[in-house]
C-alpha cells in the first residue's frame, strides 16, 4: 500500500471518529415542562362521602397536573446511556363539586427522583428516539387547610408520603443545532406505590379511607430543550 493511500485511510478514520464524537454527546441535559396524569386509586366522590360524611357530592377529584421534569444523561456509547430523571407536580388533588362553593382546599405536590438505563437510536437522521426504564422514588405531599362551605368546617393535616416509582418510557429528540435539540415529546407510564388508605387517613384524621390502590398508574408527559456537551 502506498504512503499516499496510508495517509488517506487515516483522514477517513480520524474524520469518522470525529464525527462519531460529535453525533454522540457524553453528556447531555433536558428540561421542560411535564403534564401529570394522576391515577386517583379509587378515590372517588363516594369513596370521599364513605370516609367523612360529606353529603351531596361536595368535592370532585383532580386528575391532571401541571409541573416540570429535568434529566441529566451520561453516554458510555452511542446506543447505550445511564440518565437522572427529576420531576415535579403542583395541584389540589380535591376540587369543589359542580354545585358547591368551598375555600380553604388544601394543595398538593409531588416529586420523583428516578435513574435508569436508557437506550437510544442514533443515526444521520435530525431524529433520535430512545427509551428506558428508570427506578426510584416518589414524594406525594398535601398542605395543612381548613376547607369552608360545607356544613362544617374540615381540616386537614400536612401529611407527606415517600414510596417506591417505576417508569417505562421513551420519547424523541429533534436536533436543532449541533448542541441543541428539542424534545418533541417524552411519555412515560409511572407507577408509584402510595398506600392511599394511609395517606389520606393521616390528611384526614377524622375519616376512615378503605380499600383505595397501593399501586398508582399514572402518565407522564414531557416536552423541552436538550443541550448535548
Amino acid at each position: 500500500m502506498s504512503r499516499s493511500a496510508v495517509v488517506m485511510a487515516l483522514v477517513v478514520l480520524s474524520a469518522s471518529f470525529l464525527f462519531a464524537q460529535d453525533a454522540t454527546p457524553k453528556v447531555q441535559v433536558f428540561g421542560g415542562y411535564s403534564l401529570f396524569h394522576a391515577d386517583s386509586g379509587g378515590l372517588t366522590t363516594t369513596t370521599l362521602y364513605n370516609a367523612l360524611h360529606e353529603p351531596n357530592e361536595p368535592f370532585d377529584i383532580a386528575s391532571n397536573f401541571m409541573g416540570w421534569n429535568a434529566e441529566a444523561q451520561y453516554n458510555v456509547n452511542p446506543w447505550f446511556g445511564v440518565a437522572a430523571d427529576f420531576g415535579g407536580r403542583y395541584g389540589a388533588p380535591l376540587t369543589q363539586g359542580r354545585f358547591s362553593k368551598l375555600s380553604g382546599l388544601p394543595n398538593g405536590n409531588g416529586y420523583t427522583l428516578m435513574v435508569g438505563p436508557v437506550v437510544t437510536y442514533r443515526n444521520k437522521s435530525r431524529l433520535t428516539p430512545f427509551i428506558h426504564v428508570l427506578f426510584g422514588f416518589d414524594r406525594l405531599s398535601i398542605s395543612a387547610s381548613t376547607i369552608s362551605g360545607l356544613s362544617t368546617p374540615l381540616s386537614s393535616t400536612a401529611t407527606t408520603f415517600d414510596d417506591a416509582a417505576l417508569a417505562l418510557g421513551g420519547g424523541l429528540d429533534l436536533r436543532v443545532f449541533r448542541r441543541f435539540s428539542l424534545r418533541l415529546a417524552q411519555l412515560d407510564y409511572l407507577e408509584t406505590t402510595h398506600n392511599l388508605d394511609h395517606f389520606y387517613g393521616q390528611a384526614f384524621p377524622t375519616g376512615a379511607f378503605n380499600n383505595l390502590e397501593t399501586h398508582e398508574r399514572n402518565l407522564r408527559v414531557s416536552s423541552g430543550i436538550v443541550i448535548r456537551f
